[in-house]
């Protein structure tokens, strides 16, 4: 044996997979949702797939047929946004930022519902202290049986007028080992202008990465299952007992039950 024989039989064995990352998968990735509203539940949608939103013209050569942009758009899934809301940022009493419900007594989402419903976070919590930062909950989890990681983002696909006064923050985990309920977060880059939410209009995207990115995914509702609920107990209010809970999937990976995606099934 050479040696760059020798050094290419070393390489190959420090990164062979582990034996559960060789198991055989199915061709396609299986991604679970579940809505986690006790209430209103109606007035929540699915995921659903960006994909194709114009005919094709008839040039082949035009953009709607380019590979790269098929394949990228056949990954990204959007959740509309659930109900009407018009923001703005203003300040109390004592100086310090609060936010008003532009429509008033006009608003589809009555008072008492948009107080548990809309987040201010504290001041000394935004990256910088002169962007807002807003959280809207957003009841849904997503789950696999599989290593997924999940990528929350926004919407740069959907042109709206008037624009967004800021960004949406987004985030990556794990959802087989992380299941948790997600939230949309603002960014108020220009507190002069109003935010505006719209119904049904595309309120963030989610693209899922599996150990084989050339696999599909397919989008399935899914049952909260006495052991889906049980695992979501170990991390759900997580971050008001301690910092940095990435370091806590190894846990969560231990203590998963084999199976927690199960697909719902509605009568027909």
């Amino acid at each position: 044996m050479n040696a760059l024989s020798h050094w290419v039989d070393k390489i190959k064995t420090r990164v062979a997979p582990r034996e559960e990352e060789t198991m055989p998968r199915g061709r396609v990735v299986e991604v679970g949702w579940v809505l986690v509203a006790d209430k209103a539940t109606f007035v929540y949608d699915g995921p659903r797939p960006v994909g194709r939103r114009q005919a094709l013209p008839e040039n082949v050569k035009a953009v709607g047929y380019c590979p790269a942009v098929i394949d990228h758009e056949a990954r990204l899934f959007e959740v509309p946004c659930p109900f009407d809301l018009h923001l703005r940022v203003g300040s109390d009493k004592d100086g310090k930022p609060t936010l008003i419900n532009v429509a008033g007594k006009k608003s589809s989402v009555a008072r008492s519902a948009l107080q548990s419903l809309v987040h201010l976070m504290a001041q000394d919590r935004w990256r910088d202290p002169k962007r807002p930062v807003v959280q809207i909950n957003a009841p849904w989890r997503f789950i696999a049986d599989e290593p997924v990681w999940m990528t929350q983002m926004p919407p740069f696909n959907n042109y709206r007028e008037p624009a967004w006064p800021g960004l949406q923050i987004g985030g990556r985990f794990p959802i087989h080992v992380w299941p948790r309920a997600m939230m949309w977060a603002f960014e108020w880059w220009n507190p002069s202008l109003d935010l505006i939410l719209k119904r049904g209009e595309p309120w963030f995207y989610l693209r899922f990465e599996a150990q084989d990115p050339s696999r599909p995914i397919r989008m399935v509702e899914a049952e909260m299952t006495p052991e889906l609920a049980e695992f979501c107990k170990g991390l759900d209010g997580i971050t008001n007992y301690a910092n940095k809970t990435f370091s806590l999937f190894s846990v969560a990976e231990q203590r998963r039950p084999k199976t927690l995606l199960k697909k719902k099934q509605r009568a027909q």
